[in-house]
This record gives C-alpha cells, structure tokens and sequence, in this order.
C-alpha cells in the first residue's frame, strides 16, 4: 500500500462517485452535538531524548528492584549486552534448523556449537538442536524412553516440577503409557527405599530432577545405577542449565533434558523458553528434534 495522500481532484472525484459534492456532506449523517469542530486537544511533538526522558520518568515509578521469590523455575538472569547485538545477526533469525544449508551455514554452525556445549555441560554423548522448553522436553523424553524400552511403565520423582509432570501426564494420556509417582524423603529427596519397592523388570524409566523443585540436589548417579539394575533407562530433568556448570553432571543417566532458560532468555512472562535435550550415541535414532551434525 502506498502512504501518497490524495490530491483535491482526488479527493473530488471520489465525492462524485458517490453521488455528493464535498466532505461535509460525507459525515451528515452523523449529529451534529457528537461532531468535534476543533483540533484535537495534543501536545506537542517531543524530541527523540524528551521522549525516552519521558518514558524513563514513567518507568522509574515501577517497582521492579525488588528480589521475586516467584519463578518455581523461572528467574531474572543477567543477561550480557552482547547477546542483543549478537542474536540480531542473520545467523540467528530463526530458531529452526533451515532447510537450505548452503546458504544458512552460520544457523548450522551456531546450532552445532550449542549441540556440542549441551552434551558437555550433561556429560552426555549427543545434544539436539533444542526443543519448545523443558516441560515438553521432559514430556518429549518420556516418549523416546518409551521407544526405546518398548515398556510402558515410568516411575517419576514428586520432586519433579508438578508442572513438568502436568505436560508429562498429558502426552501420556493416550499413548497407553503408565505414570507412578514416587514419594521423598523430609530432606526434600526422592526417597532410595520407595524406588526400590517401586522398580520391577516392567519399568521404562526412573525421572528424577536435579536440583529437584525444593532446590535440593539429587543423587543422581546413585538413582541412574539403581534404575539399570532393574533395566529400566535413567531420565535426569534439569529446570536450571547453570547448575550444570557447577554441579556434577549426571553422567550416570541415559537421557538429561530440561530448561535452558537461565542461560541468556529473558523470563518472557513464564514462557515457552529453550529446552534441550542429551543423551548417548546408540540412542541417537530415537531423539525426537533436530540434530545438525
């Protein structure tokens, strides 16, 4: 569309075609107490540094300097100026895998990279290109599980965000899958002696988080062994990605998935954020996504 405004004969020649001869006669129709026949009561223009002054002035009575204990998940991170700069390159303009590689070779190489941080980071093998956020990633694991172990049975940790198993007993709804969930312990972690009681030859899987949702780091390693000598896979949820570069990663599972949100994605009103998902090379035909590599 074109921003040209119409000339008078322009103007003239529309009044003709519809049978009037001026713009007062356009808006009869409409009485004549409901007319402004004035110039709208407007400031005047500000000037680009009167305007951010006046914005800055208007904002700075929000209280948002305040330390949120909301979140269960989601928290205000700092986030580096250059990541504006760097995410508003072309290789950065669509979070899809393209589908023509010969001219998207930055995409490529940016996924990969995130891929090879991700399973280092997980202790894992193989990465994805990501996935919607960690609660469908979570959901997503369960169903790679699934196909891996052709069972149908999964054990999960009610220490896992309720939200996560929320997305998780949805996708399982109707795909015959069965969820159990396994109680803690007063320290706020899944309790060894209700898994053991609850493991059986039948099991899919054993999900766990860590840091679970009370903040308290689970033993892993330990619930990844007991998992296998049962034959059931290891499923390691992770709600905060910078935890992995602290703690020790849980080498000991078979698929670590969650929510990379604290590594560089604004809050975005809860979500969907970035979610990710590892696990070993002989599973790799059963990840769900993308993988570029």
């Amino acid at each position: 569309m074109r921003y040209i405004p119409n000339s008078a004969a322009d103007r003239q020649q529309m009044l003709a075609e519809i049978g009037i001869d001026s713009i007062e006669q356009l808006f009869s129709g409409i009485p004549e107490r409901s007319r402004l026949r004035r110039l709208l009561n407007i400031p005047k223009a500000l000037t680009e540094p009167e305007l951010i002054d006046y914005f800055r002035e208007r904002a700075a009575r929000n209280a948002v300097d305040y330390t949120s204990f909301v979140g269960a998940g989601v928290y205000r991170h700092h986030i580096p100026i250059i990541v504006d700069a760097l995410i508003s390159r072309s290789e950065f303009y669509t979070a899809y895998t393209p589908y023509q590689a010969e001219i998207a070779q930055g995409t490529l190489q940016a996924i990969f990279e995130f891929q090879t941080y991700i399973a280092q980071l997980t202790g894992m093998e193989v990465a994805n290109a990501s996935l919607y956020d960690g609660s469908t990633g979570l959901a997503e694991a369960v169903l790679m599980a699934q196909r891996v172990s052709k069972k149908n049975r999964f054990l999960i940790a009610q220490t896992v965000h309720p939200e996560y198993r929320a997305v998780v007993g949805t996708y399982a709804k109707n795909l015959g899958i069965q969820i159990e969930q396994i109680g803690y312990t007063p320290e706020g972690r899944l309790d060894p002696a209700k898994l053991q009681a609850a493991l059986g030859k039948d099991v899919a899987a054993v999900v766990v988080q860590s840091p679970n949702f009370f903040g308290t780091v689970e033993k892993t390693n330990e619930i990844s062994d007991l998992a296998h000598k049962h034959e059931a896979l290891s499923v390691v949820n992770v709600c905060e990605a910078m935890s992995l570069g602290i703690l020790k990663p849980p080498e000991g599972a078979d698929i670590v998935v969650g929510e990379a949100q604290s590594l560089g994605v604004p809050m975005s009103f809860g979500g969907p954020h970035l979610g990710f998902l590892a696990t070993r090379d002989r599973y790799v035909r059963q990840m769900p996504g993308r993988l570029v590599g």
